[in-house]
């Protein structure tokens, strides 16, 4: 059987002008990343504004479970069945963090027949847009120091300095470093902390900005620091704001490249889900929906972190509204959430699927709180059987949702048409009445308890007392209107990663809050979530390597 790099290495890749064309572009429209990668330019974008909008399609999952699941690579198939039907279609989803390459998670390329390429540049280094936000999240912090450094006239307070520096690998040593030893000339003493450049507040403000003029905006909002009167001090009073927004200049524009089947793919931006809002930029997405009558998206994780985020932040901010909802699972992640051994989850076992359905369930219920008409797909495994099949299906249709079998994995956009023709049903027949869980007004630890209650299960939460504090110092800042945005592990409905299925009857814990004013949200933080990853104990980077002649391998 062959490897994903080797199906994405073997493929005919079209020139992108040539993808481009599909969605009326030309080469003038396109700033090229040499033959297979393209920026699309300011001038197109600006230019297309009075389209009308096509429809957009989220696509989410269950929790990840160590079966997998495939949501990327579903929203991929999903888009070039489309393209077999004839629909004028365009991807529009996230760029992979360098962190879970080198890690254990893989890239965000898809799989098998069903990928973006190409692959190896996708998710290596791309266009560069993760490096000019980690350049400008650490020259905020250079200039934060230097600041001091020079006499302090802010009066910030060392003790409360709460930009962090960043970098896009996982790197545990770097969560708590201290910075400023040497003589005098080397800075102030004091405890400073990494995070990984998907989790900066950087990348969650180009994600989110309409336009250059937006992303300055909310760079010159970000909090990056107190003074000794306990106000904040932003980027803007520390002079940051112009160089950070030279440095993102070029990342502002959405890049395009091609499925496998050349369906256009627009990548752009790669929040994590888990520690951030889980969305690929505004600006790609609407972009998009101006360019295709069908939009394919997606949500970091599970719908619990990623859907719950793009419907409560991302939605909100840009006045998006979903047509349609797109919920992956398989058999074998199901069986794992009722109690299955990994090593057992081939074998046919309805009292272990029977179990683990109720995560689906919980899921399904979720996304219909939002009034979006929802599709559950099955991502197909060789090894599910009739019976299995047979009993989600008809689970799903007693819960009110269109359902379909998907093999897009091995038949690449032939195995996503009934998944295709079911999406294109439900947007025929069913209206999407899309409406947000909670309104700004309410306050800060009610937010956090409607998301913890409606979408978690959860049957309490409880505060630390520096949690609350933090709430009550930013509401009487005047934060209180935001949006939260719940940094929590991903692998469980609950902030306990081994509380596999439906979990009842738990309490949420919140331990540490803050704002990010220029992304627009406050960061809950739950449970043990880290906001930089470790590497695993046999990292993926130990099977990646190059040819004599320039050829990658073990890239997935």
């Amino acid at each position: 059987m062959k490897t994903d790099i080797e199906i994405a290495q073997e493929a005919k890749l079209y020139p992108i002008e040539d993808v481009a064309k599909v969605l009326g572009m030309t080469g003038d429209d396109l700033e090229l990343y040499g033959k297979y990668k393209a920026k699309i330019s300011d001038e197109y974008i600006k230019k297309i504004q009075e389209n009308r909008n096509g429809k957009l399609i989220l696509v989410t999952a269950i929790n990840p479970t160590p079966a997998g699941e495939g949501k990327t690579t579903i929203s991929i198939g999903l888009g070039e069945a489309f393209g077999q039907l004839g629909k004028k279609a365009v991807l529009a989803l996230r760029e992979p963090s360098l962190g879970p390459c080198f890690g254990i998670k893989g890239g965000a390329a898809g799989g098998g027949m069903a990928q973006v390429v190409p692959m190896e540049d996708l998710n290596l280094h791309f266009t560069g847009d993760f490096h000019a936000i980690t350049s400008a999240n650490n020259l905020c912090a250079a200039l934060l120091d230097n600041h001091i450094q020079q006499g302090n006239e802010l009066g910030i307070d060392t003790r409360q300095i709460v930009w962090k520096r960043c970098l896009d690998m996982n790197d545990r040593v770097l969560r708590n470093v201290v910075v400023g030893m040497g003589s005098k000339l080397d800075g102030f003493v004091r405890e400073d902390h990494f995070v990984i450049t998907v989790a900066s507040e950087i990348m969650a403000v180009l994600c989110l900005a309409e336009d250059m003029a937006d992303l300055k905006a909310r760079l010159d909002r970000m909090v990056v620091a107190y003074n000794y009167q306990g106000e904040p001090v932003t980027a803007g009073q520390i002079k940051a704001t112009g160089a950070m927004a030279a440095l993102l200049k070029d990342a502002m524009k959405p890049n395009l490249i091609q499925t496998l089947e050349h369906t256009p793919a627009i990548i752009h931006g790669g929040p994590f889900a888990n520690i951030a809002h889980g969305c690929n930029s505004v600006r790609a997405t609407k972009a998009a929906l101006k360019m295709a009558d069908y939009v394919v998206t997606e949500a970091g994780f599970g719908a619990d972190l990623g859907a719950e985020k793009f419907f409560d932040i991302k939605c909100r901010q840009a006045g998006l509204s979903p047509d349609a909802v797109v919920l992956v699972a398989t058999v074998r992640a199901l069986k794992y959430n009722g109690g299955a051994a990994k090593d057992a989850l081939s074998a046919e076992n309805m009292a272990a699927l029977e179990k683990g359905i109720v995560n689906l369930e919980k899921h399904i219920e979720n996304l219909q709180k939002y009034g979006v008409p929802v599709v559950v797909t099955l991502n197909a495994f060789a090894t599910d059987t009739e019976k299995e099949t047979a009993f989600v299906e008809r689970f799903c249709r007693e819960k009110g949702c269109d359902f379909a079998l998907s093999s897009v994995w091995e038949k690449g956009g032939a195995g996503g048409m009934a998944l295709a023709q079911a999406v294109l049903d439900t947007l025929e027949n069913k209206e999407s009445r899309f409406k947000l869980l909670y309104e700004d007004t309410l306050p800060v630890c009610e937010k956090i308890t409607s998301v913890a209650k409606e979408i978690y299960g959860a049957a309490d939460v409880s505060f630390a007392p520096a949690a609350l504090n933090q709430i009550k110092r930013l509401e009487a800042l005047g934060f209180g209107a935001l949006p939260v945005c719940m940094a929590k592990n991903q692998y469980s409905l609950s902030d306990d990663p081994m509380l596999l299925g439906r979990p009842t009857g738990f309490t949420m814990n919140v331990r540490e809050v803050y704002v990010s004013a220029g992304a627009g949200f406050i960061v809950v933080l739950t449970g043990a979530i880290m906001t930089m990853p470790g590497l695993p104990r046999q990292p993926a980077a130990y099977q990646i390597d190059v040819t004599a002649d320039g050829v990658i391998t073990g890239l997935f």
